[in-house]
C-alpha cells in the first residue's frame, strides 16, 4: 500500500469533500490541486497571521507563503482527524508564533508587563479620528498582542497559549489583562 492510498481508510468527517479531493490529489503530486487548496484557504491564513504580526502586510505575506511551504511538506501527514482548515489554521498560527519568538519583544516576561500599562496612545492614532481596533491591536507589544489574538479572537485556552509561547498560565493571563487594559485606555475608557 502506498503512502497516499492510506487516505482511503480515513473518513473525512470534518473536512469537506472538495478539500478531501484536493488533498488526495496534492499528496499524489498534483500541484494544480495544491494551488486550489491555497486559493481556498490563503485568505483566512493571511488574516490570522496579519493580526499576530501587528498589521505588517509584507511580513504577513511572507509568513503566509512560509505556512503553505510547510503545508506542502506536511500534507501527507494530514489524517482527516480534524477539519483541514483547523489543521491549516494551527500550522499558520504556529508559523507566526515561531517568527514572533525570534523578536526581542516576545522575550519580555511578566516583569516587563508594568511598562505596558504606561504606554501612550500610538501617535498615528489621534483621538479625534475614528479608531480602527485592528490598528490598535497591531500597536500592542508582540507577546501581549499574541495572547490577546489567540485568546479573544481565536478562542484558545490559556493553557494552550502558555504552552505555545513557553510562558506560565499566570503570565499568559497577565499579558491578556494588560493588553485589554491598554486597548481600553487607548479607546478612552477609564
Amino acid at each position: 500500500m502506498s503512502h497516499h492510498d492510506s487516505f482511503d481508510s480515513f473518513t473525512p468527517a470534518f473536512t469537506d469533500g472538495a478539500d478531501t479531493s484536493l488533498i488526495k490529489k496534492a499528496v499524489g503530486g498534483d500541484r494544480h490541486a495544491f494551488e486550489r487548496l491555497y486559493r481556498r484557504h490563503s485568505g483566512r491564513v493571511f488574516a490570522v497571521i496579519l493580526r499576530l504580526v501587528g498589521q505588517d502586510q509584507a511580513r504577513a505575506e511572507d509568513l503566509t507563503q512560509d505556512t503553505f511551504v510547510k503545508v506542502w511538506q506536511k500534507l501527507a501527514d494530514f489524517r482527516f482527524e480534524s477539519a483541514f482548515s483547523t489543521w491549516l489554521h494551527r500550522l499558520a498560527v504556529n508559523t507566526a508564533l515561531m517568527a514572533l519568538r525570534s523578536e526581542s519583544g516576545m522575550q519580555v516576561e511578566a516583569d516587563g508587563l508594568e511598562q505596558v500599562a504606561d504606554m501612550p496612545m500610538p501617535e498615528t492614532l489621534k483621538p479625534e479620528h475614528r479608531v480602527d481596533l485592528e490598528v490598535l491591536i497591531g500597536k500592542l507589544p508582540p507577546r501581549a498582542r499574541a495572547v490577546l489574538v489567540l485568546h479573544d479572537v481565536e478562542g484558545w485556552k490559556h493553557e494552550e497559549i502558555g504552552a505555545e509561547l513557553g510562558i506560565a498560565v499566570g503570565s499568559c493571563k497577565a499579558h491578556l489583562h494588560r493588553a485589554r487594559q491598554l486597548l481600553s485606555k487607548w479607546l478612552g475608557n477609564p
